[in-house]
C-alpha cells in the first residue's frame, strides 16, 4: 500500500487538562502540528492517492475552529466557569471528550476523516493522524480497521 502525508504547522491553540495533578491543569497553550497520512483503494486520475492542492476544506476547517482557540473537556467541571469569567470573545472555546493529546488526536481523526469522506468519497481515508505538540511530544492514532 502507497500512503501520503500533509501536515499542517504551526497552529497556535491552548488546552487544559483538567485531571493532571501538576502544571498542565492550567491553560496553556503550544504551536501545534497536525500529519495526515492518507492511503486509497485505487489512485485518482493524475495518479495521487490525494490530490493535497483540494484540501484547502481541511486547512478551513483548523483556521476555523482550533487557530488560537483553547481546548476544554466536555467533563471539566471548571470549563463553563472559565468561559463566564471573561468578557465576551476573549475564549475561542473547542469541545472535545478529553484535552489531552491522545484525546484530540482521536477526536480530530474522526472531524477529518468525515470531511474527508464528505469531499472525497470512499476512495481515500484517514490511515493515521499524528498530533505534534511541540518538537519533543506527538501523539499517533491509527484506527483499527
Amino acid at each position: 500500500m502507497i500512503t501520503c502525508s500533509k501536515i499542517y504547522t504551526d497552529i497556535p491553540f491552548a488546552h487544559r487538562q483538567h485531571l493532571h495533578s501538576g502544571h498542565c491543569s492550567q491553560i496553556h497553550g503550544h504551536n501545534w502540528d497536525i500529519k495526515l497520512d492518507f492511503a486509497c483503494s485505487e489512485y485518482d486520475s493524475n495518479g495521487f492517492v490525494v490530490d493535497f492542492g483540494k484540501l484547502k476544506y481541511l486547512k478551513k476547517y483548523i483556521d476555523d475552529n482550533l487557530d488560537h482557540a483553547c481546548v476544554f473537556s466536555d467533563e471539566d467541571p471548571l470549563a463553563k466557569q472559565i468561559l463566564d469569567s471573561a468578557p465576551a470573545g476573549v475564549y475561542q472555546p473547542y469541545w472535545v471528550k478529553s484535552a489531552s493529546g491522545e484525546g484530540l488526536a482521536k477526536h480530530l481523526y474522526q472531524v477529518f476523516s468525515a470531511l474527508v469522506r464528505e469531499h472525497e468519497g470512499e476512495r481515500v481515508w484517514i490511515s493515521g493522524i499524528e498530533i505534534f505538540e511541540d518538537r519533543k511530544n506527538t501523539v499517533k492514532f491509527i484506527p483499527q480497521l
